[in-house]
């Protein structure tokens, strides 16, 4: 880097117009200096960013950005203009500082946080009507206007994802500052404005908790608590009001199909203020958490894929006779420790307990189960942690309570995902009772033998099976309609009361579906359930 980036320049005019007064400021990229134009009168903060790797690239799409950005919350670019060492970027000058330093000052009240989140918010909102993800929200760039109000500008958008535009990264690159990232991207999904929202979450989280929610943790464990998600805000300010926390914590949901657009949260914060008062309370902050001090993400992080592998891998080792009791207990041991310790390692495992014994019974259906694993693998590879949540269709069957199992896997990632995991939990538990020769779920009656003989191609097998579901359409039905159920579920919280009716809709009309041949209060009981948790999440 040039000594006009990293020291007081010389008189000379950068670009034949900007004088260089003093740094304002300086990062791994570049620098910011205060400077005067001498063409039109104004000062301005001229950003100097050397012509090296990506740097130089990252520069010009900051300054294509702030060109297209035209909003008050938005800082201005004036200028851009390169030589043969650095480009330049003339924005306007804004006295202030920005608000990761007003968060360290503790000076920031609750009611000055959500104003601050809801004005980022609103400038989001005109980036992502533009096409424009910003990818970088984070106090440090975020400037706090020297005003009496409370005012902001959104800066440096070097990172930004354009529509239709191709990216700076390399494949498996996560751009961005990882405290404020979000689960999505830390699985190498592409940055979408639902993931600028979830930054927006955090930093509101941070300030009015007057902690970071995934710091205090080793470097290792931090990826994994963000894909744990944060704790809920109530647990460290809960006399907050409800429809506060609850837009929070909706702006921090790991799916992010679950989380609102930037324009509604902001109208949700301000909303929340206008009809619970303020409270006035400046944060005082304090130095982050020692590991040893602060709760624990990545424990209950680590106890949901391996109590689910556990389970799987159970019902796998045991439907069909071959595994010696003391190494059946190894492989669920095993299983465990390894989903424990990494998820996609023991969701593997998981999935592969059955092959053996039913290779056993018939080498077609070790075969035609193993490509299933396989593509369930791969479409639980970026949720591994949840990749298992169908298990609950067996324990949830066990008890007559099926139709609960939209609840079970509303904490999996994507629509499809969730849809698919629905499907699998009914087919699951009617395969599991198939083996061992109790009643269909839903249906009333046992299956009949699917009669696979030990020589059978997969291709037989799968025709076998798909002429048990057709002989049976209550299971059929049940799989399609728990599927949509649980699809639904994040949408249906975001609609709120009509939310609730959909789904409601859906499992009654699914228990008509099925017929009377099914034990209705577990049904009804099932129904209510799903609606009133679905209600509570709508609740503000």
């Amino acid at each position: 880097m040039s000594s006009l980036a990293l020291a007081p320049p010389t008189r000379e005019l950068v670009l034949g117009r900007y004088r260089a007064v003093r740094p304002l400021g300086s990062g791994g990229s570049g620098s910011v200096w205060l400077a005067h134009d001498e063409r039109t009168g104004l000062d301005v903060a001229l950003k100097i960013i050397p012509r090296e790797g990506k740097a130089a690239a990252r520069a010009e799409r900051e300054a294509l950005a702030a060109r297209r950005l035209r909003h008050d919350r938005c800082v201005r670019a004036y200028d851009v203009g390169h030589d043969s060492s650095h480009v330049y970027i003339a924005y306007e000058y804004i006295p202030g500082r920005t608000v990761r330093e007003a968060l360290r000052a503790g000076t920031l009240s609750d009611e000055d946080a959500v104003e601050i989140a809801a004005q980022v918010l609103d400038a989001l909102a005109h980036a992502h009507r533009t096409g424009i993800v910003h990818r970088d929200v984070k106090p440090s760039n975020i400037l706090l206007e020297n005003r009496d109000e409370i005012a902001v500008r959104l800066l440096d958008f070097g990172l930004a994802q354009f529509d239709g535009a191709d990216t700076l990264t390399a494949v498996g690159d996560v751009p961005g500052t990882l405290a404020y990232i979000s689960p999505e991207r830390l699985a190498g999904d592409d940055a979408t404005p639902e993931s600028d929202v979830w930054s927006v979450g955090v930093l509101l989280w941070e300030a009015l908790a007057v902690r970071h929610p995934f710091w205090g943790l080793p470097l290792q464990e931090v990826a994994r608590a963000i894909e744990a998600g944060a704790p809920p805000l109530a647990t460290e300010r809960p006399t907050l009001p409800r429809r506060l926390l609850s837009a929070v914590d909706g702006a921090l949901a790991p799916d992010p199909g679950a989380r609102p657009r930037a324009s509604a949260l902001a109208a949700d914060l301000r909303a929340a203020l206008r009809s619970s008062g303020t409270r006035g309370e400046k944060t005082r902050r304090r130095p982050a958490e020692t590991l040893e001090d602060a709760p624990a993400p990545a424990l209950s992080a680590r106890l949901l894929p391996a109590t689910l592998a556990a389970v799987t891998a159970a019902i796998g080792a045991t439907l069909l006779p071959f595994w010696p009791p003391g190494l059946v207990a190894a492989i669920v041991l095993g299983t465990g420790l390894a989903a424990a310790f990494d998820p996609r390692l023991g969701l593997a495992i998981a999935l592969a307990a059955p092959v053996f014994p039913l290779g056993n019974h018939a080498q077609g259906a070790a075969l035609a189960y193993a490509a299933f694993a396989l593509g369930w693998l791969a479409l639980c590879w970026s949720d591994a942690r949840r990749g298992l949540l169908f298990v609950s269709g067996p324990l949830l069957a066990a008890v007559g309570a099926l139709a609960l199992v939209p609840l079970a896997v509303w904490p999996a990632r994507g629509t499809a995902r969730r849809a698919a995991q629905g499907a699998v939990a009914v087919l699951s538990a009617a395969a599991v009772v198939g083996i061992t020769g109790g009643d269909l779920p839903l249906a009333g009656g046992p299956a009949e033998s699917l009669e696979i003989a030990p020589g059978d191609a997969p291709r037989d097998v799968a025709v076998a099976l798909w002429g048990l579901l057709t002989a049976h359409p209550v299971v059929l039905a049940a799989a399609v309609g728990v599927s949509i159920a649980s699809a639904i579920l994040p949408w249906a919280r975001r609609q709120s009361r009509y939310g609730v009716a959909a789904v409601g809709a859906v499992l009654t009309g699914g228990t008509i579906a099925v017929g009377a041949g099914i034990a209705s209060i577990f049904l009804v009981i099932a129904v209510w359930g799903t609606a009133a948790a679905v209600a509570a999440g709508t609740r503000r």
